[in-house]
């Protein structure tokens, strides 16, 4: 059973986005750590904006690719935090490693299927 509609998870979204950029300064790490935080959220932002959902702007990325992007980058987060270079850093390691884990949680709780179909030919 899929809890998460379309335009729940745009919300999500834009809520990860704001989580990415704010971690840094407010659970205290820097460097690497930090530039990935804040490229993340400026990558989430794009494909949010990009994505044919309820809450997306340019709506051109099919809603279910954005829903695979979002099945590696779960995972790929959970590895991210066991590198020397986050998990030496306890704020960063926990970050990275919840991050992930919500992301993959949400990407299993959302019904991909139920957005529309991006439209090819526009009406005049």
């Amino acid at each position: 059973m899929k809890l998460i509609t379309p335009r729940a998870h745009g919300y999500l979204d834009y809520l990860t986005v704001v989580v990415f950029l704010a971690a840094p300064s407010l659970l205290g790490f820097d460097g690497l750590p930090a530039r990935l935080a804040w490229t993340l959220a400026a990558v989430h932002l794009t494909m949010t904006l990009a994505t044919n959902f309820p809450l997306g702007l340019f709506r051109r990325l099919p809603f279910s690719v954005h829903g695979w992007i979002e099945r590696i980058v779960g995972p790929t987060l959970l590895v991210v935090a066991f590198l020397p270079g986050f998990y030496s850093v306890g704020p960063a390691f926990l970050f990275f490693a919840g991050m992930g884990l919500v992301i993959v949680a949400v990407g299993w709780l959302t019904d991909y299927a139920d957005a529309p179909e991006p439209r090819l030919v526009q009406n005049p």
